[in-house]
């Protein structure tokens, strides 16, 4: 029987304005946040906030498990898979009820995300 840690993480991301400021590249995230809670067994809890100076069309989201700047439509028909937020070697599927995705690891790893 094989056992896996299941590692959740709550991503509270928020778009700003490439303008204010003046400290964020058009484009450009930066992870503002970033709260472990691995008190429970195997299981860690981690909230990540990012703030993101996306351009037009974009909104904040994740690539690759880090934050950036991915196509609106892909955040407003949460389809989050399309924008590849798991590492090369992961696979990506949606929560059944499209709050979020989990990214598995070929030794069955799993981490979860969702969106706030």
């Amino acid at each position: 029987q094989s056992t896996s840690t299941e590692e959740t993480l709550s991503l509270l991301v928020r778009s700003a304005d490439s303008k204010v400021n003046g400290q964020l590249a058009a484009g450009t995230c930066e992870i503002v946040t970033l709260n472990k809670d691995s008190s429970q067994p195997r299981r860690t809890i981690a909230r990540q906030t990012a703030r993101c100076a996306c351009k037009k069309g974009q909104i904040a989201g994740t690539t690759r498990a880090r934050p950036a700047c991915v196509d609106a439509g892909i955040v407003r028909k949460r389809q989050w898979c399309e924008m590849v937020p798991c590492l090369e070697d992961e696979g990506c599927d949606l929560l059944v009820n499209k709050s979020g995705w989990t990214c598995t690891q070929p030794g069955g790893r799993v981490k979860t995300t969702t969106a706030l």
